[in-house]
């Protein structure tokens, strides 16, 4: 495949030449240049920034004379940040890097590949969970990211709403769906469903214009991707999004099983069973719709479990996601990792940072906080003993990881592309009612993008 440098650094430059001024020389981080024995390391999580602050003083222990400086930058400004400095020539050393977003950077030749250096050479698939270490390989065959930790799709519920319902967590537990009648799926978030004058979605005279309490909790429209949105769904159909694993050079978005499963999802809100697209505001997420009441079940991923627990006067609780068509159940997992930057200022420094966060070492310690699952064995089970103290049952999100029913986001170049021919699109099915057969001219435009580097 013919690498594409010069387009993907004219693509990143336009996209951030506005962010370069509010960037600067690097306000958000201290970089590589500051000093040789300082390792700059970049994240977006908040939550996760103690768990790594005590990482990095483990890590300094056991290299007299090195530092680590971190910043945390959130995502919303997170990846516009990184692709100006990276332009700009004030990356950080190592940063946390996501799946659909490497591609791009490995085009950049902004990427320095572990495989072949001293200190992350060495990284094994087996020290980590199935399938997380090997989405990091790029079409080359070096690898380009460190695993760091891992997550899945699951249903959380308002325990109060369920019971006033009758719904059990057995029944939460073993519901099915299809996209012909809905299965136990759609009879459990009608009957969820309320109205302002107490009528449930189930029952005579129910009024879907105006519903005090959805059964399922609206987000976006999901873009290309749908994690939190339909992707259990239409995984569990059966369907995949590319012609490959990794690295599809075909998108599938106008497959029968993809349309017919997303015409049944967003039909879910002209019922008046999900929350209509306008309920959905980046102050307005699932887990503020689910905790004030407004929805009974939300899917969402388990790095929002802290989120979902955390409203008082609400029990939450989390269930696996419903059987589909396939016969089986099927949820997204997601892993990101760690990269190093080939600009890194003290190389040596920076690669022995990166596999301190890789080892048993760290990633025991960010287990400790039960904020995310790390990816080693060890890192998640620590983590799962975490959760259970606060009370917490991860059993929805663990179990399709030990049962093999998960499936990775799609690894494509031109990524960023796809997002946004896609989002645009989705959004038109959900808010606008336009019939789902238009994604399939969007399937083709997509399509003929990647074609371009075949």
């Amino acid at each position: 495949m013919l690498r594409r440098s010069s387009r993907g650094l004219t693509a990143l430059a336009g996209a951030a030449s506005l962010s370069l001024l509010a960037v600067g020389c690097g306000s958000q981080s201290s970089t590589s240049t500051e000093s040789s024995h300082t390792v700059s390391y970049w994240l977006w999580n908040a939550d996760q920034l103690p768990g790594y602050q005590e990482c990095a003083k483990g890590f300094e222990k056991q290299n007299p004379g090195l530092k680590v400086d971190i910043s945390q930058i959130g995502w919303d400004d997170y990846w516009t940040k990184l692709t100006a400095s990276m332009i700009a020539g004030t990356e950080p050393d190592v940063f946390t890097d996501h799946i659909t977003k490497f591609a791009q950077f490995i085009d950049l030749d902004v990427l320095a590949p572990l495989d072949e250096l001293p200190a992350t050479g060495s990284i094994k698939e087996s020290d980590y969970q199935p399938g997380l270490a090997a989405a990091w390989v790029g079409q080359d065959g070096h690898r380009y990211g460190s695993p760091k930790d891992w997550d899945t799709i699951a249903m959380f519920y308002n325990k109060k709403l369920t019971e006033d319902a009758g719904i059990s967590a057995g029944t939460l537990n073993s519901l099915a769906w299809n996209p012909t009648d809905g299965g136990t799926f759609e009879k459990t978030i009608a009957h969820l469903t309320v109205d302002k004058k107490g009528r449930r979605g189930d029952e005579p005279g129910f009024d879907k214009h105006n519903v005090k309490t959805y059964g399922l909790a609206t987000n976006n429209a999901g873009d290309a991707d749908g994690q939190t949105q339909w992707s259990a769904f239409a995984g569990s159909a059966g369907w995949n999004y590319t012609d490959k694993k990794a690295w599809g050079t075909h998108y599938n978005y106008d497959d029968p099983a993809f349309q017919s499963t997303i015409e049944w999802y967003f039909g879910l809100a002209e019922k008046g069973y999900l929350a209509p697209f306008t309920d959905f505001s980046p102050s307005n997420g699932p887990d503020i719709q689910l905790g004030s009441g407004r929805a009974a079940i939300a899917l969402h991923g388990s790095w929002m479990t802290k989120a979902f627990y955390g409203f008082k006067g609400i029990e939450a609780g989390t269930a696996l996601t419903p059987v589909g068509p396939s016969g089986k159940r099927a949820t997204m997992l997601n892993g990101l990792a760690d990269s190093l930057t080939k600009r890194a200022g003290n190389k040596p420094a920076a690669q022995k940072w990166v596999a301190y966060l890789g080892s048993d070492a760290c990633q025991k310690v960010v287990g400790t906080y039960g904020i995310v699952f790390p990816a080693t064995k060890a890192g998640t089970d620590v983590a799962i003993a975490a959760y259970e103290k606060k009370g917490i049952d991860v059993t929805a999100f663990t179990k399709p990881v030990a049962d093999r029913t998960t499936f990775s986001f799609p690894i494509t170049d031109y990524a960023a592309d796809v997002a946004a021919l896609m989002k645009p699109a989705m959004q038109d099915v959900y808010a606008n009612g336009v019939p789902v057969g238009s994604l399939t001219k969007t399937n083709s435009q997509i399509n003929l993008i990647l074609s371009q580097g075949n």
